[in-house]
């Protein structure tokens, strides 16, 4: 039985396993990246896993060659954030007024896996095994070794696990995890809008439900038969993806409505902002839940991504976190190649659990605190009145505008 020897092996090919990858190979490691199917080719239509990029994450994709593969015109910058509360509570984060060009950018989750697999191939440098399940995996000394269904034998200085929430990386490495649910769940869908949003991200909280609406590119004809063709970076447009936080009963209501009654549930809920909503995606929910791991390295083994931390999404930072997490191991494993140590030195991956250990902790308690201070249906005036306050404190306000960039 032959095998094959990488200094690296990651696990699990979503956007961060696969950003992963990229980096590392692009730096000269010998990385495997393993993954169950490939991603589908993305159509014309509008996937409902939509993400906030931050520049911060943005300018790592640039680096790694994935974010020139986009196409322009399914990608929507963010130039302001209108939020409010229950009453006359509200904060505005104007790009402008904060002196940057843009908060975030909206884009869909299928478009940006097409462009990482895209820079895989044209690359070269990472070698994919997909379709591919683990049968098994065992430590070996400073080693370790996955045996894949097909009898195929990789052994790796250092397993990243990046296969998600139900992490089996995590299982087998013995890296012990707390879930806490919420009770609630992510209702999401997407929808054309009566009115532009012209690259303004709405987020309304209100007693024990958070609703966001995330502006999308492109413009519809006033039918809303056929899109109209425009491949420029947009300013502004007429469609827009939700997410609804809610208890799971709730969310389960929203997702069997008729198309026409969850969009005036919809315009309704976000106080006809945009005016009439028409569903464009058929409605999804998924569970919320906290995903705490006391400790995200062990000797040969790391874990990134949701598969190291999970969060809750009214922060829309989850995916950006496991940017971060991709970018720091990338520039810990490179900075200490030249000591000959091996990636799977726990020193050296001691030095990333460092560099991560704060933003995820303060992620995790910012998100944390602020569900349950909108889940508690008698803090509308605290919410309400801390919402006012910050809006009229010009260092606050830039402060949040440079946490939500990162």
């Amino acid at each position: 039985m032959s095998v094959e020897r990488y200094q690296v092996v990651i696990v699990g090919a979503g956007l961060v396993g696969a950003a992963a990858a990229l980096a590392l190979g692009r730096q000269g490691l010998r990385v495997a990246l393993v993954e169950r199917q490939p991603p589908q080719v993305p159509d014309e239509g509008w996937d409902t896993r939509i993400y906030a990029v931050s520049p911060a994450s943005q300018r790592f994709l640039e680096r790694i060659g994935a974010w020139q593969r986009m196409d322009a015109g399914r990608i929507q910058p963010v130039f302001r954030m209108d939020v409010a509360g229950d009453a006359s509570g509200a904060i505005r984060l104007d790009a402008y007024e904060a002196g940057v060009s843009r908060l975030a950018t909206i884009l869909e989750s299928g478009r940006l896996q097409d462009a990482l697999w895209q820079a895989l191939r044209a690359d070269g440098n990472v070698a994919v095994f997909c379709p591919a399940a683990i049968g098994s995996i065992e430590r070996q000394e400073s080693r370790a070794c996955l045996t894949l269904a097909d009898g195929s034998v990789l052994e790796a200085e250092l397993v990243v696990g990046a296969d998600g929430a139900a992490s089996r990386i995590r299982e087998w490495s013995g890296l012990a995890s707390t879930l806490t649910p919420y009770g609630q769940s992510g209702v999401v869908a997407n929808f054309e809008c009566e009115r532009p949003h012209r690259g303004t991200a709405f987020q309304w909280f209100f007693d024990s439900d958070i609703l966001a609406w995330l502006p999308l590119p492109g413009h519809t004809t006033p039918h809303g038969l056929e899109p109209v063709v425009d491949r420029s970076p947009p300013i502004g447009g007429n469609r827009l993806s939700m997410v609804w936080s809610t208890r799971t009963g709730h969310a389960d209501e929203l997702v069997a409505l008729e198309a026409a009654s969850l969009a005036e549930k919809v315009r309704a809920a976000g106080r006809d902002r945009l005016g009439a909503l028409r569903l464009l995606t058929p409605a999804a929910a998924f569970p919320l839940r906290l995903i705490r791991v006391a400790s995200a390295v062990a000797p040969g083994v790391v874990l990134i991504g949701d598969a190291a931390h999970g969060v809750h999404p009214l922060a829309g930072q989850g995916v950006n976190l496991g940017f971060g997490d991709a970018e720091s191991l990338v520039d810990v494993l490179v900075r200490h190649r030249q000591s000959r140590a091996s990636c799977g030195d726990i020193r050296v991956l001691q030095r990333h659990a460092r560099e991560r250990a704060e933003p995820v902790r303060r992620m995790q308690a910012l998100t944390h605190g602020l569900h349950h201070l909108f889940a508690n249906e008698g803090a509308g005036w605290l919410r309400n009145a801390g919402m006012r306050l910050v809006d009229h404190v010009a260092p606050v306000k830039a402060a949040l505008v440079r946490a939500a960039m990162s």
